[in-house]
């Protein structure tokens, strides 16, 4: 049975999905991008800011579940610009303890909603 994991404290959906989904133990995360859930603003300052943003969105959707990042099993980043991959990926190992880091995949693509630079989504597991 599946259950719908939703908190203010993460952008709001904007279209026809939720924030998060649990089946049993498993949370599996919508990708993320850097909305500010106060204003429902992007934040796009730069590419740390950004990033930072997005990991901040996927702690609150992981707390509302009663998870934290030491309970992710894999992400996906998508990136626009791999040439950011070096400063995307110190902000998003500051998260993470490296002995323990989940499975990942880091992905350029052509474009993402909103025009943003990054959109990361996760597996957790309790």
């Amino acid at each position: 049975m599946k259950k719908i994991i939703y908190t203010d404290k993460a952008p709001a959906p904007i279209g026809p999905y939720n924030q998060a989904v649990l089946v049993g133990n498993t949370l599996y995360t919508s990708g993320q991008i850097a909305l500010d859930p106060a204003t429902m603003e992007l934040v796009l300052d730069d590419i740390e800011t950004e990033t930072k943003q997005v990991m901040e969105n996927m702690k609150a959707v992981l707390a509302a579940a009663d998870m934290t990042f030491e309970n992710v099993i894999k992400t996906t980043i998508f990136i626009m610009n791999m040439g950011d991959f070096a400063r995307i990926n110190t902000v998003y190992g500051s998260y993470f303890d490296e002995a323990t880091a989940p499975a990942r995949e880091t992905l350029q693509v052509a474009c993402l909603p909103k025009n943003v630079n990054i959109e990361i989504s996760m597996i957790a597991v309790k």
